[in-house]
């Protein structure tokens, strides 16, 4: 109980109100996109329906170069986001490594709240974790797109999918395209990381920015995946 009372006297009850808000903003938007979309189709979900299109027209072609080609092209994303995501941790690493001087200048930025230097690595480690959390998901997803290659280089030529009793067309669109939206969606909740990392740089200003910002956030990212134009357009397929 001492331990606990003293875990909750580092940081002033504002803190913990808005850090809690954070997290709870963070998964419970992760819960309701998942079970939103279907209800209402999301940007992955629409998406999910054209990769499940394009799996299937791969059955058709004779040859499937383009097929690698995308599947190549699909995980560029992923990777670039994985290296830049290595930097910005090792910077946040160097940062704090050198915490006094940087929460010296951190008190110097106009608005910023005037914390120790605990309190200052804590927010930064939160920033840390967050990138690390990316890190794993964008990886992830560099990995299932690999796995959907496979899958799209092992698939049956075009002429065994027209034998009666001969592979399934659906079937293999059904679990190729699959694959390649658990890449997606990988690569989605590393993105949203990304966002969210944003909404605890308003933790270092105060943490009524720090919520502010958190609810911003998330109104950004629902108003993208749920209301966006390109989602009216990627319906009509």
């Amino acid at each position: 109980m001492q331990i606990l009372l003293t875990m909750l006297a580092v940081l002033p009850w504002t803190d913990w109100v808005a850090l809690v808000w954070f997290l709870a903003a963070w998964v419970g938007y992760a819960r309701f996109a998942d079970k939103r979309a279907s209800v209402q189709p999301s940007v992955l979900a629409a998406t999910n329906r054209i990769r499940w299109q394009w799996m299937l027209q791969t059955t058709k072609r004779e040859v499937r170069v383009i097929d690698g080609v995308v599947v190549q092209s699909l995980s560029v994303s992923p990777s670039f986001f994985a290296s830049t995501t290595i930097l910005i941790i090792g910077g946040l690493l160097a940062v704090l490594g050198a915490s006094d001087q940087a929460s010296a200048l951190a008190r110097e930025l106009p608005f910023a709240a005037r914390t120790t230097v605990l309190v200052f690595d804590l927010k930064l480690l939160l920033l840390t974790a967050v990138f690390v959390y990316s890190f794993f998901r964008f990886t992830w997803s560099l990995r299932q797109y690999t796995f959907g290659a496979l899958l799209v280089a092992s698939a049956p030529e075009a002429s065994e999918f027209a034998v009666e009793g001969g592979p399934s067309r659906e079937a293999f669109a059904d679990r190729a395209g699959r694959v390649v939206g658990l890449a997606a969606e990988a690569f989605n909740d590393g993105l949203r990381g990304y966002y969210m990392a944003f909404a605890v740089i308003g933790w270092f200003f105060s943490p009524l920015v720090f919520m502010l910002a958190t609810a911003g956030v998330v109104y950004i990212l629902y108003r993208r995946e749920f209301r966006s134009e390109v989602l009216d357009t990627l319906r009509g397929f």
